[in-house]
């Protein structure tokens, strides 16, 4: 938690939000995601999401649903993802480390199990897009026991009153999406986005980032003034594919994201 914490810290006195990049493990290849994740760090990612591939990803798009289930073929399992964690780590990456995945990986580790391994891989947040709010009480205790922030989700339709006790609750920051549906980069975002932006700030005690769309340099900038992190995925995952697991093209797209970023809010 203290990563994400200094993360945010130093994208704020830089006058930027922070850039939050996503990518799935294991796509094409776990030695492949173990080259391009420091290269996206060295790029300008100020926080890298893990990807645990899972078979029914459905807060995801197309994109990221062929990126797992190409990562599945390659046999990576939420095991061997907690072990890429630990070996970013050992490698010398400082960028706070989070993972992105749904209820059936963790559950088939087991509760207990996956947050000692996360904790000993020295991940950093755990964002779970088909855990209901309500009902997160077990997923956070033990979150909090193993020093792992639990990161909580809000979007367009999410009422006032239950936005505010996301705000309270979720940890590292509040995972703001920017349309309802899954993910995928788009043309355009909603022209009323910054406004719900501003809701969402005035509600959370954690910094707010917003995801789900954002691909271009120009989506980053039109929103830096409104959010505390932009988060990119479903284009990053496109760049590597497109590359053949070169991390040079999507570490390219994250120096152009972050030069759009830079001296922005």
């Amino acid at each position: 938690m203290n990563r994400i914490a200094t993360a945010f810290a130093r994208s704020k006195a830089e006058h930027r939000p922070a850039l939050i990049a996503y990518v799935c493990a294991g796509d094409p290849s776990l030695e492949a995601t173990a080259r391009v994740v420091p290269q996206l760090a060295q790029a300008g990612a100020d926080l890298i999401e893990l990807g645990i591939p899972f078979s029914d990803p459905i807060a995801d798009g197309p994109t990221i649903q062929a990126a797992s289930q190409r990562a599945l073929e390659a046999g990576t399992t939420p095991a061997s993802v907690l072990e890429l964690a630990s070996t970013l780590r050992q490698g010398g990456l400082e960028a706070p480390l989070l993972l992105m995945t749904y209820l059936n990986p963790i559950l088939s580790l087991g509760l207990e199990e996956f947050f000692r391994r996360s904790q000993v891989a020295q991940v950093d947040g755990l964002l779970v897009p088909d855990l209901p709010f309500g009902e997160h009480d077990p997923v956070k205790e033990l979150a909090t026991r193993h020093k792992i922030a639990l990161v909580l989700f809000a979007g367009p339709n999410t009422e006032p009153e239950r936005l505010a006790r996301i705000g309270r609750e979720t940890e590292g920051f509040l995972y703001f999406l920017s349309v309802t549906g899954v993910t995928g980069a788009r043309g355009t975002l909603p022209p009323e986005l910054a406004g719900q932006l501003a809701a969402a700030r005035a509600r959370s005690r954690a910094p707010v980032a917003v995801g789900f769309g954002i691909s271009t340099p120009a989506h980053a900038r039109a929103l830096a003034p409104h959010a505390d992190a932009i988060v990119v995925g479903s284009a990053l995952v496109n760049e590597l594919h497109r590359s053949g697991g070169d991390p040079e093209m999507p570490a390219a797209l994250v120096r152009n994201l972050r030069a759009a970023l830079q001296g922005s809010a």
